[in-house]
């Protein structure tokens, strides 16, 4: 299984696009097929570089949202309004076209099934992407960790991956919790607002238990949720973050 790599060890591959999904109007999932894919850790990334005809590069970086156990690699990527990469992978990106990835990168982010410790996860918008890995990895190998997702979006419909989380809400050990932030539809019996040290304190188990806690995105997000949860009492070296430039929540 892959560990932590170093961006130049690592060697730039072509994946080929074999599943493309629609999460939100603004959200696409990619499925790519590698070649020389070795398997990840749920909460890696992985790099993705576009080449134009006169030959100007972009790169970017991208949470991995398959589980190792899943065939394909996929990612999902959020349409950035400025975005150099993410209007192309969105908008532009067909069945059968190839992109290069390289990677999987990071250990710091990342989580084993094989942990009894309780988990939380707290995802901002389309910080919730590795998270979908975390909870899927939890699925297929049989994790006995209870697991916590408390997932912040904007709207209904800018829930990222709404009818998984909503199935995986059912399964035991996993906990799923929503807030919407700005529209909430009628009979709507999740939570309101953003999440703070309030909504936290609620969801979170006690600081005691000593869960792990995952905090991802928009790097605002971030800092508040992981300023409540060492304000609430949560031990800081259990406590890992990753920040990413998208839009808030």
């Amino acid at each position: 299984m892959a560990g932590t790599a170093i961006h130049g060890r690592l060697k730039w591959q072509l994946g080929t696009v074999v599943e493309l999904v629609e999460e939100t109007p603004n959200t696409r999932s990619i499925a790519l097929a590698l070649c020389n894919w070795h398997g990840h850790r749920a909460g890696q990334h992985v790099d993705v570089r576009l080449t134009a005809d006169d030959g100007y590069q972009a790169q970017r970086s991208y949470s991995i949202a398959s589980a190792p156990e899943d065939g394909n690699v996929v990612l999902t990527v959020e349409r950035l309004a400025d975005g150099e990469v993410s209007p192309y992978l969105v908008d532009e990106l067909r069945i059968g076209d190839q992109v290069e990835v390289r990677g999987p990168i990071g250990g710091y982010f990342v989580w084993e099934a094989t942990c009894e410790r309780p988990v939380l996860l707290v995802a901002g918008g389309s910080g919730v992407v590795p998270f979908r890995s975390m909870l899927r990895h939890h699925r297929a190998a049989g994790g006995a960790a209870p697991i916590r997702l408390l997932y912040s979006a904007r709207s209904q419909s800018a829930l990222i991956y709404r009818d998984e989380l909503t199935r995986m809400s059912g399964y035991p050990e996993i906990d799923i919790r929503i807030t919407l932030t700005r529209e909430q539809p009628g009979g709507w019996d999740g939570y309101r607002g953003r999440i703070d040290r309030g909504l936290i304190d609620l969801v979170a188990w006690p600081p005691a238990d000593r869960p792990l806690v995952y905090v991802c995105g928009p790097t605002a997000f971030v800092e508040t949720a992981a300023d409540a949860l060492v304000t609430l009492g949560h031990e800081p070296d259990l406590i890992r973050t990753e920040r990413f430039g998208g839009t808030g929540t």
